[in-house]
């Protein structure tokens, strides 16, 4: 049976999927925009440290008023509408909540929300992937060890991918290559807060009718998050990453097939099965017509000649070898498709995309010259941006993973372009999320 028939019959047995959302800003609105729309769905709590932000992105979305008034979480689950407040712990530990959709984008936070869930019997679709980035095996071990199901977020570009990878190993066909879109070009890794609309594509106008967040955003421009989602492919599907961070290979989707084949082969790629991102602006800044900025692609190779023909007879574009394909989605949608998710973890208890092991990391890099007092302020920031590693090479060095590089004092000077380790900064050891990843890299250390 399809989701959508699975929820349509729970609507029709008056038996909601009940869901509690931690954090209403962007990505939350957009599901926000999506839930009365959905069957067999209730959205019973949300939490956040600004309710009143909150009602107003109901109402930017199209929320009537009355929906979101209940005075409980215990109303909210008699009367089908909505409580809105800031206990977090109330929404997580309430017995009726089904699903918790961590929505943050604080990593540190997110870490907290997601184990208390566990703890509680709650599934967790944790659309904060800076989290996933440093201690996504871990997490999803803690989820399977209280029987419940940890899942990436389907609409964000990461589980996206992993589905394409899924589709192409389910077929039989081996995976050369997969991975995003991105516009890239290399002093993007410069960018602060302050820059990048300009380098981005919107007027300060638009950022401010959509309630963007600058700092978010110059997370996606400078890297950041093109290595954190990366991150999170590798770790969920297995596939490796390139030894020195991504090359943003520029191509348009006809040429995705040429650019990510094996070096050997015409290619970019150090090995078959990585992980990759395409740009879509060529070295000298020139868009690239048709590119693939915002979807996700899959590369895969006909094994045999016979196969290769069924490519050829079928109109499939190819390399010129006949042999290396790719599929793709040109766009992704983000919160408006994270229902996706929530229905698969509570009507299959099947993830959307969930660590299996520790291949890849991101490192907290410096964008400038750092000095001893200064303040890391994390993705997105003025102080580092994130550089995709192996994790045996992160490991190795003692990297300072990214999402821990919020509000952390340098303690001795660190040279613009390079990798921070654990001894460049004083980490507060105290956070869940600073034990959990000491106690990832114990058990998932690599060899």
């Amino acid at each position: 049976m399809s989701l959508h028939a699975k929820l349509s019959q729970r609507a029709a047995d008056g038996r909601p999927v009940r869901i509690g959302l931690i954090g209403a800003g962007k990505f939350g609105s957009m599901y926000l925009a999506q839930v009365p729309r959905i069957p067999g769905v209730h959205l019973a709590g949300i939490a956040d440290v600004s309710p009143e932000a909150v009602h107003r992105n109901l109402a930017r979305v199209g929320w009537p008023a009355q929906r979101a008034q209940a005075a409980s979480l215990d109303e909210a689950v008699k009367t089908g509408t909505t409580h809105v407040g800031e206990d977090w712990t109330a929404l997580v530990r309430h017995p009726a909540i089904d699903v918790i959709v961590e929505c943050t984008g604080h990593p540190i936070a997110a870490v907290d929300h997601c184990l208390e869930a566990f703890r509680q019997g709650k599934h967790v679709v944790n659309v904060t992937v800076e989290a996933d980035a440093f201690c996504g095996p871990l997490l999803a071990r803690r989820a399977a060890e209280a029987g419940v199901v940890y899942s990436l977020a389907f609409g964000d570009q990461p589980a996206l991918i992993c589905d394409l990878v899924d589709w192409a190993r389910t077929c039989g066909f081996p995976v050369v290559a997969a991975g995003r879109g991105h516009k890239w070009l290399p002093h993007f890794c410069e960018s602060t807060p302050q820059t990048v609309w300009g380098y981005y594509g919107l007027t300060p106008e638009q950022a401010e009718r959509g309630g963007l967040n600058p700092k978010m955003f110059n997370s996606f421009l400078d890297g950041s998050k093109p290595s954190i989602e990366s991150t999170a492919v590798s770790n969920a599907t297995g596939l490796t990453v390139p030894s020195d961070g991504l090359r943003y290979p520029p191509a348009s989707v006809e040429d995705i097939p040429f650019v990510t084949r094996p070096v050997a082969e015409g290619g970019v790629l150090e090995r078959k099965g990585m992980v990759e991102v395409i740009s879509s602006l060529e070295a000298d800044g020139r868009q690239i017509p048709y590119d693939i900025r915002m979807g996700v692609w899959v590369t895969i190779e006909a094994e045999t000649d016979y196969i290769k023909n069924c490519f050829e007879e079928y109109n499939a574009h190819t390399d010129p070898s006949g042999r290396y394909f790719t599929l793709y989605k040109r766009w992704h949608l983000i919160g408006l498709e994270v229902g996706v998710s929530v229905a698969s973890v509570a009507l299959r208890g099947e993830a959307t995309g969930a660590a299996i092991g520790w291949t890849a990391d991101v490192v907290a890099t410096a964008k400038r010259d750092l000095q001893p007092g200064d303040l890391l302020d994390g993705e997105g920031g003025t102080t580092v941006w994130g550089k995709l590693l192996p994790a045996a090479t992160s490991f190795a060095m003692g990297g300072l993973p990214l999402g821990l590089a919020h509000d952390v004092k340098v303690v001795r000077p660190v040279a613009k372009g390079r990798s921070l380790c654990w001894a460049d900064v004083a980490m507060d050891t105290a956070t869940q999320a600073y034990r959990i990843r000491r106690a990832m890299e114990d058990m998932f250390a690599p060899a």
